[in-house]
């Protein structure tokens, strides 16, 4: 049997017609592929026969947007992006004193009420820097000031809380498993923390980085007087400007590289046990492949099985052959001739050139 791979469906429905072509008898198995990143609810939608779950939430500037989950009836679990609540390309806005993780929790709060407990939750992209705040507000958490008065929302809240309110929150929480997708290793404070290094692109000026990486800071010191857990520090605190640390503090979440998580989740491993062949692909592949992106993943896991690995890109540079060093056995372009960046796009002519591809390469083996 041939296992086959792709970070799109279609793309994998491409290959398995290559496959068939050369072998009519092979058993080939379609599974969807991400990395955790922006398209990873729509993968896991579409591969896994999942429901989308349209809600309107709070935005990272207090307006409503529309947001949406992935369902995954199966396993009970909910795959959500941050981005879809609080992205940095929701608003033009930059203002990272307001910008707020609220309609994260909203989305959460959504799920829980529709009795899930699962969570699979990418946090690339955001627009914050509230040290997740705002996300735990939505979810009962209280924050309070030192006159016992609400500490509003935004990077502004950090350096105002004096005191956490615990009891308040959701009870249902505790029955809630949270894995994060997270492929970022900053801890949350300091020169390679949230503020100093995702800051500028959501509009940390020079003149309020120190300040603010203070109050993120003071907010660590709080969380861990009244949690009594440390996490500022941890690898991936700092990860969507401080969305990791509130992960890991107040709900108990383990963060985890997207590539791993979405393998665990499509149940991939399960599939490789008895597999000849693996395919997987990228729109590119070169030396950054070979630094971790799915192929590599993929590639990993099937080389666990003693499988071949062959991988399908639109375009392959010449670092590429780093991928051979890690674990992809031969790798091969689909583009057929002299062609146009636009024309190569065009979905009709890269699924036939994948599935054209794909046919000769496995009437060799």
């Amino acid at each position: 049997s041939s296992d086959v791979c792709s970070s799109d469906l279609e793309a994998g429905m491409a290959v398995k017609a290559g496959v068939l072509a050369a072998h009519k008898d092979a058993e080939v198995i379609v599974k969807p592929l991400a990395d955790g990143g922006e398209g990873t609810t729509d993968a896991l939608i579409e591969g896994l026969n999942g429901e989308r779950v349209d809600l309107t939430v709070t935005g990272p500037y207090h307006k409503p947007v529309n947001a949406y989950y992935g369902y995954l009836k199966e396993s009970n679990t909910a795959v959500m992006e941050m981005a879809s609540a609080a992205g940095i390309t929701i608003s033009s806005t930059k203002d990272p004193m307001a910008a707020t993780t609220y309609g994260v929790g909203e989305m959460i709060l959504h799920a829980i009420n529709k009795g899930i407990r699962n969570f699979i939750i990418g946090i690339g992209g955001s627009a914050t820097n509230d040290g997740g705040i705002g996300m735990l507000k939505a979810l009962g958490f209280t924050f309070l000031d030192k006159n016992g008065e609400d500490v509003g929302e935004g990077g502004q809240a950090l350096e105002r809380v004096s005191s956490i309110i615990i009891e308040k929150a959701n009870p249902i929480l505790k029955e809630c498993n949270f894995h994060i997708a997270c492929d970022v290793a900053n801890p949350l404070c300091g020169k390679n923390g949230a503020t100093y290094i995702y800051g500028p692109q959501k509009g940390v000026t020079p003149e309020i980085a120190a300040e603010l990486d203070q109050a993120m800071n003071h907010y660590a010191s709080v969380t861990s007087k009244f949690l009594h857990n440390d996490y500022a520090s941890a690898e991936g605190a700092g990860a969507a400007g401080g969305l990791g640390f509130a992960f890991l503090s107040y709900l108990n979440a383990t963060l985890t590289p997207g590539i791993d998580l979405i393998l665990n989740a499509v149940e991939l491993e399960k599939e490789l046990e008895d597999t000849d062949i693996t395919v997987t692909g990228e729109g590119r592949l070169d030396h950054q492949t070979a630094m971790g992106k799915a192929p590599v993943g993929v590639a990993r896991l099937a080389k666990k099985y003693g499988s071949k690995v062959v991988a399908f890109a639109g375009s392959v540079t010449p670092e590429a052959t780093a991928c051979n060093a890690a674990g992809i056995d031969a790798f091969f372009p689909i583009v057929r001739g002299i062609t146009t960046l636009a024309e190569a796009m065009d979905p009709q002519n890269a699924k036939s050139n994948m599935t054209a591809a794909v046919e000769q390469v496995f009437r060799l083996l």
